[in-house]
C-alpha cells in the first residue's frame, strides 16, 4: 500500500468521528502544563470537536504533548490527524509511533485510550505501523511487531 492509499484508508476508517465530550488538543496540552480548571475549560471550548480533518499539522506540533493526555474519545478523534500529518512529513515534534507501540506492553491505561477504535480503524493503524516499519526502519521495529500482534488480539476479541 502506498502513502496515498493509506491516507485514503485512514480518512474512510475515521470518517464521521467526532470528539464529543472527550479531551481536545489544546485541553490535553493544558493538562500537561498543570493549568488550572478555568484555563483547561477555556482550552476545551476552543478545541475542534466536529471534524478532525480541520486540525492543521501546526496545531498538532504545538500541542503534541496532548497525545499523552487524551481519553478514549480524544484519541479516536485526533489519531487520524496525527497519522496523516506524520505520513505527509508535517508532524515533526512528537513521536506517534512510540504512543502506538505502547500497546505492546498490554498496559491498561494505553489500551483504554484506544478502546473505542473499530475494526476498520485498527486495520488502518496496523497499516500505518507496517508502513512506518517498511519505509522508515528505526529503533521501534520490534515494538511495532509486538503492537501489531496486540492489535490483532484486540480485534479478535471485538
Amino acid at each position: 500500500m502506498d502513502k496515498k492509499q493509506l491516507i485514503e484508508e485512514i480518512k474512510q476508517a475515521f470518517a464521521g468521528v467526532r470528539l464529543g465530550s472527550g479531551i481536545g488538543l489544546s485541553e490535553g496540552d493544558a493538562i500537561d502544563d498543570y493549568a488550572d480548571a478555568q484555563r483547561i475549560a477555556e482550552c476545551k471550548r476552543k478545541d475542534e470537536r466536529e471534524d478532525w480533518q480541520r486540525i492543521d499539522s501546526e496545531a498538532l506540533n504545538v500541542h503534541s504533548a496532548a497525545l499523552s493526555f487524551f481519553d478514549s474519545d480524544g484519541m479516536r478523534f485526533h489519531l487520524p490527524a496525527f497519522i496523516i500529518a506524520d505520513l505527509k512529513g508535517a508532524y515533526r515534534i512528537g513521536d506517534l509511533v512510540f504512543h502506538l507501540t505502547q500497546l505492546a506492553a498490554n498496559d491498561d491505561y494505553n489500551l483504554r485510550k484506544l478502546s473505542l477504535l473499530s475494526v476498520a480503524q485498527w486495520e488502518a493503524v496496523i497499516h500505518y505501523l507496517q508502513w512506518v516499519k517498511e519505509e522508515e526502519p528505526n529503533m521501534y521495529d520490534e515494538d511495532i511487531d509486538e503492537a501489531i500482534l496486540m492489535i490483532n488480539e484486540i480485534k479478535m476479541r471485538s
